[in-house]
């Protein structure tokens, strides 16, 4: 049985600015965003949270916390102007999983906002604030109570989808077939999981295209088996 076909003008998506897959995943709807005029809202979803040892502080317990921070900037910036957090994450995801910057330092993070013409300071300021933490837990709640696991997620009214896990994403055409492909996901909802095996080639291409982001990560990747 399916449910009626569906097709979106918008999509929540919810992802961590340290992990490399969001961020492929993310130059693709932009790409689908260019070519359809679709609404996408970004929001907020924590790798240190779901990767939390037991024991050691929570992202929000501590003074700094690589992504959590990262997006409490995002939070901040998106009170004033929604598009700054579009900017934000486009900027920063660029420094750190092309150009093996470092946005999660606090210094980097503040250089970026000065290239985006707003106010440095604003990064403290973020993380003086402590509503914008709670707004990134709220967000990143929302994920684990629709099932989620990790990033990139994307959000169609009540249902999460997990991907598209991909890199070197399509564009033009291309990108609009393969979101045609996703959004057909959510007439079947016990369809639950497809996944291509990857071989050696492509465990080399993707080291190949992440090795901005390993030059430039400050923290142990952790990699879990999905539910």
């Amino acid at each position: 049985m399916t449910t009626e076909a569906i097709q979106p003008t918008s999509v929540d998506f919810h992802f961590d600015l340290m992990c490399p897959y969001a961020y492929q995943t993310s130059l693709w709807i932009r790409e689908v965003r260019a070519q359809l005029g679709i609404e996408v809202n970004w929001k907020f979803f924590s790798l240190e949270e779901v990767n939390h040892v037991e024991g050691k502080k929570h992202p929000w317990e501590r003074d700094w916390s690589y992504g959590w921070s990262m997006m409490r900037v995002g939070a901040y910036l998106r009170r004033t102007n929604p598009d700054w957090n579009d900017q934000w994450y486009q900027l920063a995801g660029e420094a750190l999983h092309v150009q093996a910057r470092k946005p999660h330092r606090l210094e980097v993070a503040e250089a970026l906002l000065e290239e985006m013409g707003l106010d440095p300071s604003w990064v403290q300021a973020a993380i003086d604030d402590p509503s914008t933490s709670a707004e990134v837990k709220a967000e990143h709640d929302r994920v684990l109570e629709l099932g989620g696991w990790g990033v990139p997620t994307l959000v169609f009214g009540d249902q999460a989808l997990f991907g598209p896990v991909l890199i070197k994403p399509p564009t033009g055409h291309a990108a609009v077939r393969l979101w045609n492909s996703v959004v057909a996901w959510c007439e079947f909802p016990n369809l639950y999981e497809l996944q291509r095996p990857k071989r050696p080639e492509d465990l080399h291409a993707i080291a190949t295209e992440f090795e901005p982001y390993f030059q430039a990560r400050d923290w142990e990747s952790i990699q879990k088996d999905t539910p």
